[in-house]
Formats: structure tokens, C-alpha cells, sequence
């Protein structure tokens, strides 16, 4: 996918690059969509999987947990060039594709919902007043899929650690009691 693309990616391709008869591959994909449909459910669950991850290594804090939710967002095994290209050919399809945009949003609902979780606790340990937890999250949020975006289409523009240094500075910005935290 992250070679040919969504459209022009074919199971021959699958069979050939995995080293495997296509009749294998058809015989567990069934069909090309179904092979898409298992992709983006793999990518879902590789990405979840990674960041639960560095939460259970991860004190009890809600500024440590977001600086290791940031720097999860910023590691190689989530910013890797092919996964990228092939989450971005799956975010395209996902306005005619209701599978994939499910799919998708499993993906964002998790992680949103312990996002903005933990911005309401930093909320209210650092006694923040007029901040929308849900409203930073979606920021937060945003500015990730942006970077990684801004990764993708111009690599050479902007490093990972870069890329971190723009969140961290976002969230000393809302959170200025714990910017200490947030600085690399």
C-alpha cells in the first residue's frame, strides 16, 4: 500500500513481496478488500498496542503521562515512512469507506478519550481555570496528525525530534505549572 497505494495495490503484489503463492494469499484474504480491511485493523492495533505501552511503563502522573503519550507520537515505530504513507491512503478512502472510517475512529477513541482524560486531571492538579480539557485534547490531537502529515509530504522540513519539541511546547503552553515537564 505504501508503494502502489490503496487503488493500485494488488494481491499479486501481497504474494510476491511476502514471499508467498497468491493462492495463499487468496486463500486467507479472500479478497483484495478484505486484505485492506485486516491492514488498517493491524495498524490500528500496532499503534494502540505501542502507546499503552509507554502508559504502563509510566508513573501515576498526568504530565509524565502526556510526555510519554507525546514522545510514543514522535518514536520511530509510530512516525515510520510506510506507515504513515499507508495510514494517509486509508484516511483519504475514509469519507466513501464507513469500514475504514470505523475502523479509524476505534483508533482515535481510545487514545482521545485518555488524552483528554489526562488533560482534565492536569486541569485540575494544577488549578487551571478556563481550560476545556476536551478542547486542548482535540488540539493536541490535531497537532500530531499534522506533524506526521508535514513528516509524510516533506520529510526533510522537520525532524521527529522537531516535531516533538512543536507538542511539548504546546503543552507547556496550556499547562505552565508543568512546563518543566514538557521541555526535552
Amino acid at each position: 500500500i505504501a508503494q502502489y497505494g490503496l487503488s493500485d495495490t494488488k494481491l499479486s503484489h501481497v504474494s510476491s513481496t511476502a514471499g508467498l503463492s497468491q493462492g495463499i494469499v487468496n486463500l486467507h484474504f479472500k479478497s483484495k478488500e478484505s486484505l485492506l480491511v485486516e491492514t488498517l485493523k493491524y495498524l490500528r492495533d500496532d499503534y494502540e498496542e505501542i502507546w499503552l505501552k509507554a502508559l504502563s511503563g509510566c508513573v501515576d502522573d498526568a504530565a509524565e503521562r502526556l510526555l510519554a503519550l507525546a514522545r510514543v507520537d514522535f518514536d520511530p515505530a509510530v512516525v515510520d515512512r510506510k506507515k504513515l504513507a499507508v495510514w494517509f491512503a486509508f484516511w483519504g478512502e475514509t469519507k466513501s469507506r464507513p469500514t475504514y472510517r470505523r475502523i479509524c475512529n476505534e483508533r482515535d477513541e481510545g487514545y482521545s478519550d485518555t488524552t483528554t482524560e489526562l488533560m482534565a486531571r492536569l486541569i485540575d492538579e494544577g488549578g487551571y481555570e478556563g481550560i476545556s480539557a476536551e478542547t486542548v485534547s482535540v488540539g493536541f490531537q490535531a497537532l500530531t496528525e499534522g506533524l506526521w502529515l508535514g513528516l509524510h509530504v516533506s520529510p526533510r522540513s522537520r525532524s521527529r525530534k522537531e516535531a516533538l519539541a512543536i507538542t511539548l511546547d504546546y503543552l507547556a503552553r496550556y499547562f505552565p505549572r508543568h512546563a518543566h515537564i514538557f521541555k526535552e
